[in-house]
């Protein structure tokens, strides 16, 4: 009995991977695409308005640019960048209400 014990005590310690802390998908701000991430620091509508979340070629040649944000001015002449994930149904409703003349001229309605 003592042997058994002793070789049970010489025995190198395994390690538990699975009960290790793994950092949340919030923490790790995982993405589809790198372009879809969100900054974890503020940004200004402008630096919002340069980032792009895919710049590819597709399968038939041609040249897929998708904006990280949409930038929307309101009537009231406020800016909002909107991104094209998180904020995908407010940019819906943005496009339903904004309409253009004939002239080019936005109409909100």
């Amino acid at each position: 009995m003592a042997k058994e014990l002793e070789n049970q005590i010489n025995q190198p310690v395994s390690q538990d991977w699975h009960s290790r802390e793994e950092p949340t998908v919030k923490e790790r701000n995982l993405t589809a695409n790198p372009g879809d991430a969100i900054a974890q620091q503020p940004q200004s509508v402008e630096e919002k308005a340069k980032q792009v979340a895919v710049d590819v070629p597709d399968i038939t040649g041609d040249h897929i640019k998708v904006p990280t944000y949409f930038v929307v001015e309101y009537p009231d002449g406020t800016k909002k960048a909107l991104h094209h994930v998180k904020d995908a149904e407010e940019i819906s409703d943005v496009i339903r209400q904004a309409r253009v003349d004939e002239h080019g001229n936005r109409i909100w309605w």
